[in-house]
């Protein structure tokens, strides 16, 4: 039985000629430790793990216990460097190794490093040439272990790894949402051979099956059938001209139409290559191409299916060295799969499938510092993305041929876990908008994107009025995102579903890029001092209502402050054309009862009853909106004898609060508990009965459909136009979504 290793022969010399821009490719390596290098038979990736230095803002409060009001501020917030941990993985053609070895060799400042971890069939031809080039002892890994290690780190880590890929659609790839529970699975690896294995946990798996039949076969087959030594994908582009039926007997070719009876199309293939022997003409090596590529493929996926429905596995990976994003090879595996199975098994490829196996040999070198305890988020910064597979859809893309594809992860402060309150998690999507889907969505953000990007700019360069540097690197930033923007124009699928949440963490990556790690910072700081010193002139006045009236004042003060948003250009323009925009303004325009989105009545009467056990808060916005919005509600609900859990942000945002913010401003008006544990710990511990999330970003663009297992509140003012015509209603605009969980 054959195994599924890469294909041996490479169709390309050595080439020394490209120069490799330092900054672009091989980042940080001066940081650079425990490499690992899995070398096909035409592609090398390598990976590396190193310590980024970046800014971070840190925030430091000030004792005004016992004081009167003061004009000093509350807190500040100061820069401060910190270190963190990254993954880098560079994809490259073998003819552009030793040149690669040269270059890493030169830069590598970190001499403690002494082995390197290897996979793939071309870690023994290159041993010497990496030994001798780096200094480095290369110490060999199993294959398969190295590609299965690699598909579950991506697996949990990626969202939107995996995707259907749909022929002439566009976009031609669908996002699958990523699953709590990634096992079992079954991965089809398709390199010279197939292998079939069956993966049930981190740490077992089984190759069940397998093919001699596969890569192997159909490059040796269409070199012998063309009659030339063709490169492997110079024949794939070869067999996407062709076409098949020329060569292929069909259904209709024997019974003049469809065998109805049972259940086959007239199109369908009755033999590959039938006509060869009975048509006494030439055949073109276009079509020859194309019909052994299907009867490859069909094989595969025939395969493929028997062995899910044997052991009863519902999700089928793709990979190797036969995929590797070519259209034509996803769209007729695809075709097989969904033949064979009638639909219900999808054909699933993955997004980094190329790193797999590099991934995986490094982990193995990593294991004493145990990556797997922590999650890593893809640095969209650093990345590439995937590229488009169809020219004519996508003229801009790159070239297959000579490029270098970059994937950066980042080792993440916690690990993320599901709310523990979803419904069900495995059908959670918490973006309401796939803008790779609707292209007029897309198409208007991301001009807004476009067009905030100058005010995002001068707000960078304002946050740190005493680096001289800062408008130097605050030109990077803008020339990097737009650079971004335009690349999702062209390819929206680039880093998974494109929504507005995604294109907010690509700028926020860019902006940290060049040390940019609150823009917003003087901005919230400014407004949190102003608001707080109203709190409890608001507290006051609540407290002279009746509870009927204080209900809707606390509702209708949550909204308001809720407008202070300086995501939203309707907003930001009003702020910044009129400083005495205020609270009691911003009720004002607010939409008047009955409003867009209303259970306020519903809610009400929930408040008559027995109080919540524990609250769940995900706030949105600094100032006003936190300490004169949130604060007065949380106080209500404290005083009900309903514990709260606020949660915020981890890391800036615009001008969302932060967790560190949060909790120092909490510190100047509640005596509150800090959180020591994580958030789902604390939720599953506290027995929290009800969830509030409010926010446009938090309630609108993300969770407007999530499902609960418990009683919960989405609350937010529609501050955008175009949005709030999308819902069927006007800017200001209140959304006030009060759901209790189904029985």
């Amino acid at each position: 039985m054959a195994a599924s290793g890469q294909m041996e022969r490479s169709s390309h010399s050595m080439d020394k000629s490209i120069i490799l821009p330092p900054d672009e490719i091989f980042r940080n390596l001066e940081n650079a430790k425990r490499f690992a290098i899995d070398i096909g038979g035409s592609l090398t990736k390598l990976a590396y793990y190193s310590t980024v230095q970046h800014k971070v803002a840190k925030v430091r409060s000030f004792d005004h216990t016992g004081k009167e009001a003061v004009d000093e501020p509350l807190y500040e917030i100061s820069v401060q460097e910190e270190v963190t941990a990254r993954l880098h993985f560079i994809k490259f053609e073998n003819a552009y190794i030793e040149t690669c070895l040269d270059f890493i060799k030169d830069h590598l400042v970190n001499t403690e490093t002494k082995v390197i971890k290897a996979t793939g069939g071309g870690a023994y031809k290159f041993k010497d040439l990496i030994e001798k080039k780096l200094r480095l002892k290369v110490d060999k890994e199993d294959e398969m272990s190295c590609l299965i290690k690699g598909c579950n780190f991506v697996l949990k880590n990626i969202p939107h790894e995996a995707f259907v890929y749909v022929k002439h659609a566009d976009p031609e790839f669908r996002f699958q949402t990523t699953q709590p529970d990634i096992f079992p699975y079954l991965l089809v690896n398709i390199g010279s051979g197939v292998s079939i294995v069956k993966v049930e946990s981190e740490d077992k798996f089984e190759r069940i099956g397998g093919s001699s039949i596969g890569g192997g076969t159909f490059w040796g087959l269409g070199a012998l059938l063309t009659n030339t030594k063709v490169k492997f994908d110079e024949l794939l582009q070869l067999a996407s001209r062709g076409q098949h039926a020329s060569v292929d007997m069909l259904v209709k070719d024997i019974y003049g139409g469809g065998y109805s009876c049972l259940g086959l199309t007239g199109d369908l293939i009755a033999s590959s290559f039938g006509k060869s022997a009975t048509e006494d003409r030439e055949f073109s090596k276009a079509d020859m191409a194309k019909s052994l590529l299907h009867m490859i493929s069909n094989d595969i996926g025939q395969l493929a299916c028997l062995y899910a429905k044997l052991h009863n596995l519902s999700r089928v990976y793709f990979g190797g060295f036969f995929i590797r994003g070519h259209p034509v090879t996803m769209h007729t595996i695809t075709y097989s799969i969904n033949f064979f199975t009638k639909g219900e098994v999808q054909a699933l490829f993955l997004r980094h499938e190329g790193y797999l196996g590099a991934i995986g040999a490094f982990l193995k070198g990593a294991e004493e510092d145990n990556p797997n305890q922590y999650s890593w988020g893809e640095n969209y910064a650093g990345s590439s993305g995937l590229m488009s597979v169809s020219p004519e859809l996508y003229p801009m893309q790159r070239t297959r041929s000579g490029t270098f594809d970059m994937l950066e992860m980042d080792r993440l402060d916690r690990q993320l876990v599901n709310l523990p309150l979803l419904l069900d998690a495995s059908s959670y999507i918490p973006d309401t908008v796939d803008l790779t889907e609707d292209a007029m969505a897309r198409e208007y953000w991301l001009s807004c994107f476009e067009e905030a990007l100058d005010g995002v700019v001068s707000r960078a360069v304002a946050s740190q009025p005493d680096l001289t540097d800062a408008k130097e690197r605050a030109e990077k930033f803008s020339q990097k995102y737009q650079h971004k923007l335009k690349t999702l124009r062209q390819q929206p699928f680039a880093y998974g579903s494109l929504t507005v949440r995604s294109l907010l963490d690509t700028r926020e990556h860019c902006l940290n890029e060049f040390n940019f790690p609150d823009p917003y910072s003087k901005i919230k700081q400014m407004e949190n001092d102003w608001a707080l010193k109203f709190f409890h002139k608001v507290v006051k006045s609540l407290e002279s209502l009746n509870w009927d009236e204080r209900q809707f004042s606390l509702v209708k003060g949550l909204l308001a402050g809720n407008v202070f948003d300086w995501g939203a250009k309707a907003v930001s323009d009003i702020l910044v054309t009129d400083p005495d925009f205020g609270f009691e303004e911003a009720k004002r325009q607010l939409q008047e009862r009955p409003w867009l989105i209303d259970t306020y009545n519903k809610w009400i009467e929930r408040l008559k009853g027995p109080p919540h056990k524990c609250a769940l808060f995900f706030v949105d916005n600094s100032g006003i909106d936190i300490i004169l919005g949130v604060f007065p509600l949380v106080r209500e609900l404290l005083c009900r004898g309903t514990e709260v859990i606020l949660a915020s942000n981890s890391g800036p945002a615009l001008n969302d609060v932060t967790y560190i913010v949060a909790f120092h401003l909490v510190l100047l008006i509640f005596i509150c508990y800090r959180l020591d544990k994580g958030l789902a710990t604390v939720v599953r511990e506290r027995h929290t009965d009800l969830v509030i999330i409010e926010g446009m970003g938090r309630a609108i663009h993300t969770n407007f459909y999530a499902a609960l297992s418990c009683e919960s509140l989405k609350l937010a003012v529609i501050k955008n136009s175009w949005l709030a015509d999308r819902f069927g209603g006007k800017i200001f605009s209140v959304v006030f979504k009060y759901e209790q969980p189904s029985k």
